[in-house]
């Protein structure tokens, strides 16, 4: 398929107005504004390996090599989507750095249900939704030594002004923007990033403060999927059964057909019409 062409939009990511509203957080102390660039996550870690500071954040106006969860692609034209990176340094345990996955959908439900009241919902592990509809994708990674964290890698992307007709065809009843969703109207992205850096930086430091309790009975509150059959595909393998929580570990917990409690760790989940 020829890629379409878009039309090129002005960026509003203006470097000095996003500074001087960072000023004094802890998420966006250090923050590196690009108009183009392979990919935040890949700007990001290279910050991190080089001693970078907690809170560090990466931002483009595009991506040319955006990816997703499994190295899938993502759609990163130039003026119309929110595409950031946030480096953290969390004081936990490599096995559930996933829930710093948890952590970022719910920082975003957070900041866009303040646009969509009541439409927001989470998919695990990785998505969140506007009325079954992606509108962001989080991708988590880390560097390890020894027994411990590094640095975690957080990267969002949020459609915030792509028209349904700019996606590519493949998604285009798949996916949404804030846009399409808010009545057509042209959203700033400065606006949107530094709502979604305080979001972020609230949720972790209560994560940090308090643990994974509250941020796991925010997320299922997102995810309203506890009681609900569902299925589950990683690596062409289907497991299927009834949402019973969410571990530690960000493991999605179910019960099957025979009563036996599962616990999946990976994979594209679609809930069953019932």
């Amino acid at each position: 398929m020829t890629e379409k062409t878009l039309q090129v939009l002005p960026s509003d990511l203006n470097e000095t107005a996003l500074r001087e509203r960072l000023q004094g957080r802890r998420i966006g102390r250090t923050v590196h504004v690009y108009p183009e660039i392979d990919s935040t996550n890949s700007a990001a870690f290279s910050l991190g390996h080089s001693g970078a500071e907690e809170g560090t954040v990466v931002i483009a106006d595009s991506q040319s090599q955006g990816r997703g969860r499994l190295r899938r692609p993502w759609q990163s034209p130039p003026g119309r989507n929110l595409y950031t990176s946030i480096l953290l340094k969390p004081p936990i345990e490599p096995a559930v750095a996933p829930q710093l996955t948890l952590l970022a959908g719910v920082a975003v439900a957070d900041l866009l249900s303040t646009y969509c009241p009541g439409s927001i919902r989470l998919k695990w592990p990785n998505d969140v939704q506007i009325e079954g509809k992606k509108v962001c994708g989080i991708l988590t990674e880390m560097r390890t030594s020894g027994h411990g964290i590094d640095y975690v890698v957080v990267g969002i992307g949020i459609n915030v002004n792509i028209r349904k007709d700019d996606f590519d065809e493949s998604f285009r009843n798949l996916a949404t923007s804030l846009r399409d969703e808010t009545g057509g109207r042209m959203l700033s992205r400065l606006d949107l990033a530094v709502g979604l850096y305080e979001h972020v930086e609230r949720r972790y430091a209560r994560y940090l403060a308090e643990g994974f309790g509250p941020l796991r009975e925010s997320w299922l509150q997102y995810a309203r999927i506890v009681g609900e059959p569902i299925e589950v595909i990683f690596r062409d393998e289907l497991q299927a059964g009834e949402v019973i929580g969410l571990e530690e570990s960000g493991a999605l917990l179910l019960r099957d057909d025979d009563g036996r409690e599962v616990r999946v760790l990976a994979g594209d989940a679609t809930v069953k019409k019932k």
